[in-house]
């Protein structure tokens, strides 16, 4: 009988710290080109995100060889599945942290981090248009594996010199998050309230707008800054939303899950600060150090009650249900 790992089966849904992580990292190098900040405040965010995406991808790996059921489990399941496409994003991500540093470690993770969100994407949104779902399972998460995977996509194809890739991946994800959003929309107007266990996934909805504004003038910089502003502006009308709802999503205390709000939360503040550096002058230029300092109260706050929970050994947020097999005739 084949011994079992001792390596925890992971949710995939734990990729999502390294998007915080690595959005704040981020933040703090804009903020170093922009005012001047610590440089070195940037590059720990980056390598901490790095390493936490090794030792998530290490036991998400482990969770597909050790804990298959569980693993298989995520995949049917109608929201945690979408997570799963935050492996390729994270991925990503990590190879924008490491561009500064060598170009060719860069490209070594960027390449199979956007097949595999392309990949990913392309398989679930197939499954999505088969239809026969339960309208409540409608959450935010509908957004990570196209919309996220695009702008991201494009965010870092830009950094590495491919600007006419990463428009088109702008593209994919800007009109993948209209068609989204008025879905999503019309599921919360319309039809039961979420879930409470549900409800930090609306942290997602806050990302779309922020972070295709940050994608937007990476791909196309010379590009008036006009449009960039309209999609903060309708991310800061996002963000104050989720502000007012807070103590009904906050009904069942904290969990990891509120780490969706942080990669929203660095985007806002960075997009700011990226338009500032350009000789923004205007209201962008104001809000920048508000929200620059509102995106690492996020993370931080975020992140100690991460530390807290793993401290008293309930990091793990209990799998996904397995479906029973079917009985045997006699």
């Amino acid at each position: 009988m084949r011994v079992r790992s001792l390596l925890p089966p992971v949710p995939a849904a734990f990729f999502g710290i390294v998007l915080g992580l690595t959005g704040l990292g981020g933040c703090w190098r804009a903020a170093h080109d922009a005012w001047g900040m610590p440089a070195a405040a940037g590059e720990a965010l980056m390598a901490t995100g790095a390493a936490v995406w090794a030792i998530v991808l290490l036991l998400y790996g482990a969770k597909w060889v050790n804990h298959r059921a569980a693993a298989m489990a995520e995949v049917d399941h109608p929201v945690q599945c979408c997570f799963i496409g935050l492996a390729g994003v994270a991925t990503m991500l990590v190879a924008g942290g490491a561009l500064p540093h060598s170009r060719p470690v860069a490209l070594a993770l960027y390449i199979p981090g956007a097949v595999f969100t392309l990949l990913f994407a392309v398989w679930r949104t197939g499954r999505l248009w088969q239809g026969d779902r339960d309208p409540a399972t409608t959450t935010a998460v509908l957004y990570l594996p196209t919309v996220a995977g695009s702008f991201v996509a494009g965010i870092v194809a830009a950094a590495l010199g491919y600007r006419e890739a990463g428009q088109m991946a702008f593209g994919a994800g800007f009109f993948a998050w209209l068609a989204i959003e008025s879905v999503l929309l019309h599921r919360l107007l319309t039809a039961p309230a979420l879930a409470t266990a549900l409800r930090p996934t609306l942290g997602v909805q806050l990302a779309p707008p922020v972070v295709g504004a940050l994608a937007l003038i990476s791909v196309a910089p010379d590009l008036s800054p006009i449009f960039p502003r309209l999609l903060v502006g309708y991310g800061l009308l996002q963000a104050l939303v989720l502000g007012r709802l807070l103590p009904w999503i906050l009904k069942e205390g904290f969990t990891p899950a509120y780490w969706a709000f942080t990669f929203g939360a660095t985007a806002l503040a960075t997009t700011p600060i990226r338009l500032a550096a350009r000789g923004d002058t205007g209201v962008m230029a104001d809000l920048a150090p508000a929200l620059f300092l509102v995106a690492n109260g996020v993370v931080g706050v975020v992140a100690l009650g991460t530390l807290l929970r793993a401290l008293q050994g309930r990091l793990l947020p209990p799998p996904p249900a397995i479906p029973a097999a079917p009985a045997t005739a006699p």
